[in-house]
């Protein structure tokens, strides 16, 4: 089983994540952040992996911007601790999903190389309880985090919630294709260099 469990405790947050790309199904959130988790629970639905996550702020809380981030790397971690020496993956993932006015494609390298790059915006200052400039900061934070290359682009949409749940939905998707382990016989790593 390709599954991990990764902690970070700071003077601001406790964060604990658990995941296992080889059982789907099973989401416990313990986040705080209502629309936060419905994204969350959105994105493991359609990536097909178990995740458990808890978030605690600490001290003063002046925004959500110190959880957040602290969950994106956190989750960034456990995937890229999951995948361990990334023998027989895919390596390459991606997806267009539509939900409804809504067209966002995801594309992501687990590539052991940090990148984002994303022109998803928002026109609303919030999401439901969430600041919508920490969608854009979750997901670097997740790329940071989990090493991997992803690119974000809204082809289109009015709506900001659309946007945002497609953009975790096709995240999903795109890091199920990814992940996926290819035939038995291939046994390297996804590179000419031998190793990612």
């Amino acid at each position: 089983m390709r599954q991990a469990k990764v902690e970070r405790k700071t003077e601001e947050t406790y964060v604990k994540v658990a995941v296992n790309l080889d059982k789907p199904g099973e989401v416990k959130l313990q986040v705080g952040k209502p629309f936060l988790e419905h994204m969350l629970r959105s994105m493991a639905f359609h990536g097909s992996f178990t995740l458990e996550a808890s978030a605690e702020e600490k001290g003063p809380v002046y925004d959500d911007h110190h959880m957040v981030e602290d969950l994106g790397l956190v989750l960034g971690q456990a995937l890229d601790k999951a995948l361990g020496d990334k023998k027989g993956i895919n390596r390459f993932g991606s997806a267009v999903l539509p939900m409804d006015d809504a067209l966002i494609m995801v594309s992501i390298d687990l590539s052991g190389r940090p990148y984002y790059r994303s022109n998803l915006r928002f026109k609303e200052p919030k999401l439901g309880e969430l600041s919508s400039e920490m969608v854009d900061h979750f997901f670097r934070s997740l790329a940071e985090g989990g090493r991997f290359n992803l690119h974000i682009v809204a082809i289109r949409g009015l709506n900001s919630h659309h946007k945002a749940e497609a953009a975790f939905k096709a995240l999903g998707r795109a890091l199920a294709e990814a992940a996926r382990l290819r035939e038995a016989e291939e046994k390297k790593p996804p590179s000419l260099k031998g190793v990612l």
